[in-house]
């Protein structure tokens, strides 16, 4: 019987990594073949790929359910997975799951997007290279092959980001984050060394089962903490070296679903796999949360400020991410997975939907006095969240801060209500956002068996103080800037908000230079028109 239930483990975990084998081969063939019939044909072929990506890793989780409670979590289905360099797990698979119908849904969009287009044929190779190096990326035990990964999703996006050559704006905001994703890929590298230094393996499962028998701690490890976290932070776009973010917005809308929706979630990935190896509360994790939340604080506040529907859902994903990187510093690691992955879906539908976003925002300036009313259904609905919580304190792990920041979200849901809304309709929209607190608690129930235990995590008091003190800065600025009307402070700031407190100006110089001299830089070899793996040299 043990025997019967190692082969169907492994015929699951064979299937599972067949399908990104088999995306990579499809991305040759497309890229090679000048036939339209048949580029036709790998479209529709690479959507049932991606549908049958979803079902493998379904299945993937019904093994992981049945082992866990047959109380096998380390038994025949981690062995199997062993053999095919493969660590099949709770994240993995949520992940590999969200990858895969972010990209079905994207390559859905795409075809009718991209129809007569002439950057078509180019955007399909690069685009499924691009789901490739993620579902490896997500899929594999190996820290060197998650490294390689790292890399080729920034090289593949980077051909996504330029699929239209001739747009000059295009083209710089590519090459800066290009400059950006090469630091990051050094850092990574360096991060994975530094595991290596310490634990003696390249083998993820070897590290976290050493960790969890004998935690240990060394400057290796510390400094493997401090260069994983710098790579998170370029991955994500955190000031201030998120200038490239709201530059890349030249890229076509399929494009930048993909950048917004997937890639840049990876940094938070990288440390939700990562995080069992370290031993508690790291330095990485306190540069996550002071950077994280001040990013958050600021991206929030700039985003407030926007008149474009981009340059807002730029800010946005900027401020999103930080939120994600300043749960992970404070060790709520379920929580934010469960943003992680609500993010990717809500962005993607916001960029896809971008053309009808803007539509219905033109109804006239974004700057503008906020109703009282407004902000009194915010007090009373934050006040009954609070109330719930205090009742049900489990529902934020007794965590008084990530009660403050559920809080906040359930207001801010409903401060921006219509100034002419019914109060019936101000009633329902309460309502609504209320029903956030339960919703988050069911979702966090869902996601939780995912998450590697880590009960022993203590978070040091400085870091409490620290998290506190951004979210008093971003309640205290969000106030004028919402009801502060045309005062001379509310103007003021506004003012500097919408343009991001200038931080960007000094890594957006750097980068810039490098890539106004990369641009103007004599080239060896150009690439063929109609095959994106193909090289050829210059005449």
């Amino acid at each position: 019987m043990h025997e019967v239930v190692l082969f169907l483990s492994s015929l699951v975990l064979l299937a599972w990594l067949a399908v990104p084998a088999a995306l990579l081969a499809l991305a040759g063939f497309s890229g090679w073949t000048r036939n339209p019939l048949k580029q036709n044909h790998c479209w529709r072929l690479a959507e049932k790929l991606l549908v049958l990506s979803m079902i493998t890793t379904l299945l993937i989780a019904i093994v992981l359910l049945v082992d866990l409670q047959n109380g096998a979590a380390s038994g025949s289905f981690a062995t199997s997975g062993s053999w095919f360099g493969l660590y099949p797990a709770g994240i993995a698979c949520w992940m590999a799951l969200m990858v895969g119908f972010i990209g079905w849904v994207i390559l859905r969009f795409s075809e009718r997007y991209l129809r007569g287009d002439p950057g078509r044929e180019r955007f399909l190779p690069w685009f499924l290279l691009t789901i490739v190096c993620v579902l490896v990326l997500v899929m594999t035990n190996n820290l060197l092959v998650l490294a390689g990964a790292w890399v080729g999703v920034s090289v593949s996006l980077h051909h996504l980001l330029t699929l239209y050559p001739e747009r000059p704006q295009a083209r710089m905001a590519a090459i800066q984050k290009f400059i950006v994703s090469r630091a990051g890929d050094a850092l990574v590298v360096g991060g994975v060394v530094l595991l290596y230094v310490h634990h003696g393996t390249f083998y993820l499962p070897e590290m976290i089962q050493a960790q969890s028998a004998q935690p240990s701690s060394s400057l290796a490890l510390t400094m493997a903490s401090v260069v994983l976290a710098l790579a998170a932070l370029l991955k994500c776009a955190q000031i201030p070296f998120h200038g490239w973010l709201l530059r890349v917005m030249e890229a076509p809308t399929p494009v930048s679903a993909l950048l917004h929706a997937g890639v840049i979630n990876l940094g938070g990935f990288l440390w939700l796999r990562l995080f069992p190896v370290f031993d508690g509360f790291t330095a990485g994790h306190l540069i996550l949360l002071t950077v994280g939340g001040l990013t958050a604080v600021i991206a929030v506040l700039t985003m407030m400020t926007q008149h474009s529907v981009k340059h807002a859902l730029a800010w946005s994903t900027c401020a999103q991410m930080g939120f994600m990187l300043f749960e992970i510093g404070m060790g709520a690691y379920t929580l934010a997975l469960l943003h992680l992955l609500a993010h990717s879906l809500y962005k993607a539908h916001s960029f896809l939907a971008s053309g009808r976003t803007v539509k219905a925002s033109a109804v006239g300036i974004f700057m503008q006095q906020r109703a009282p009313a407004g902000g009194f259904w915010a007090l009373l609905t934050g006040a009954l969240a609070a109330a719930i919580l205090l009742q049900v304190p489990g529902l934020v792990e007794g965590n008084l801060v990530f009660g403050i920041l559920l809080i906040l979200a359930v207001a801010s849901a409903v401060v921006a209500m219509p100034a002419g809304a019914s109060v019936m309709s101000r009633a329902r929209l309460s309502l609504l956002a209320l029903l956030l607190v339960p919703a988050y608690g069911a979702l966090h129930a869902l996601l939780g068996p995912a998450v590697p235990e880590h009960v022993n995590f203590e978070i040091p008091v400085y870091a409490y103080v620290v998290a506190m003190a951004l979210l008093m800065l971003l309640a205290g600025i969000s106030a004028p800037l919402l009801f502060g009307g045309q005062g001379r402070v509310s103007r003021n700031l506004w003012r500097h908000f919408s343009k991001g407190l200038y931080l960007e100006l000094m890594f957006d110089r750097v980068t810039h230079r490098l890539a106004s001299e990369a641009l103007n830089a004599p080239g060896v070899l150009k690439r063929i028109p109609h095959h994106p793996f193909t090289m050829e040299k210059r005449s």
